[in-house]
């Protein structure tokens, strides 16, 4: 029910091109590029248009999904939920297994292909963990019928996963690896077409996050945004934990988000220096001491406010 899947995506398709509905389409390179779109046509509130093939290359065809439909008050993990495009595919196939485990028991086999769990037809492997997770009612696993191709023969297999808990909730687990790795393709990009490619995202990361901070300021979208110290770390280790490519990129992107904040027009901060200097630009005279002294203690009120709220949020976040 999530907007690719009314539009008409069912999985497996390409993405060849992409572009806001009502500008000219471009040549979409990696999943990260078409994430970014979503993300910007998710908070923007504009309608995507897609270019796509079918598996394997075959046929051609615009799709466009009406983004504008989303809930984008929290731009979270969900969001992407919301949309139905959750990463790029991957074979659902059963890896490596714990002996012992919940897959073991019930007979899976390495290189098993999952063609269905119950009356779910499974098509990748993101989708199969999230019906492995599924697989629990309250606190008790729940069996499932399990259709899978084995050296090219299908066969049916009763899977009762083990039931594990923590502070996400309640979910079923079968002790295997799920899934395989997606296909991946380097992209290389030349010195001065890279240079001018980090210009236009961090313009665009900058522009956005204006927009989010305007958007909390008159309830468009939930102060669930802000983010503080402990949220910021964990998701440093988690994209460390990806690789040195992505662990970079959050620190950029963390690092363009504190640099938009810094030019806030805010008494304490680089921004309200600036409002300083252009006042005194434009009048003459600068701030009387009286009103420097009223609008620093205004500027550390709201600091504190945000970072009261980026705090609780964080605690919420990562404690429940």
């Amino acid at each position: 029910h999530s907007v690719a899947d009314r539009a008409g995506l069912a999985g497996r398709e390409q993405v060849l091109a992409a572009g806001f509905d009502g500008n000219e389409l471009s040549p979409i390179q990696s999943f990260e590029e078409l994430r970014w779109l979503l993300t910007r046509g998710a908070l923007d509130q504009r309608d995507v248009r897609l270019q796509v093939a079918g598996p394997g290359g075959t046929g051609s065809r615009e799709v466009l999904l009406p983004l504008r439909e989303v809930d984008a008050s929290q731009a979270d993990a969900a969001l992407f939920r919301r949309i139905g495009i959750m990463g790029p595919w991957t074979r659902a196939v059963v890896g490596e297994r714990v002996s012992g485990g919940a897959a073991e028991r019930a007979g899976l086999e390495p290189g098993d292909l999952v063609l269905s769990v119950g009356a779910q037809p499974i098509v990748d492997g993101q989708q199969l963990r999230e019906a492995i997770r599924g697989q629990v009612r309250g606190d008790q696993p729940v069996e499932a019928t399990w259709r899978v191709l084995r050296q090219g023969r299908e066969i049916e297999l009763a899977v009762t996963p083990e039931v594990v808990s923590d502070r996400s909730g309640t979910f079923g687990r079968i002790g295997a690896f799920v899934g395989e790795p997606p296909a991946m393709l380097t992209v290389r990009r030349g010195p001065l077409e890279g240079a001018w490619m980090a210009v236009e995202r961090t313009w665009d990361v900058s522009v956005l996050t204006v927009k989010m901070i305007g958007r909390m300021i008159i309830g468009e979208a939930s102060l669930k945004n802000l983010s503080g110290p402990l949220t910021i770390a964990d998701y440093a280790g988690k994209s460390a934990s990806l690789g040195l490519t992505q662990y970079l990129v959050f620190m950029a992107l963390i690092s363009v988000s504190l640099g938009v904040l810094n030019l806030l027009p805010l008494p304490v901060l680089d921004g309200g220096h600036l409002m300083y200097y252009l006042w005194e630009a434009v009048t003459g005279r600068s701030v009387s001491d009286a009103w420097m002294e009223r609008l620093q203690r205004g500027g550390v009120a709201i600091l504190l406010v945000m970072m009261s709220i980026a705090l609780f949020n964080d605690v919420t976040r990562l404690f429940g």
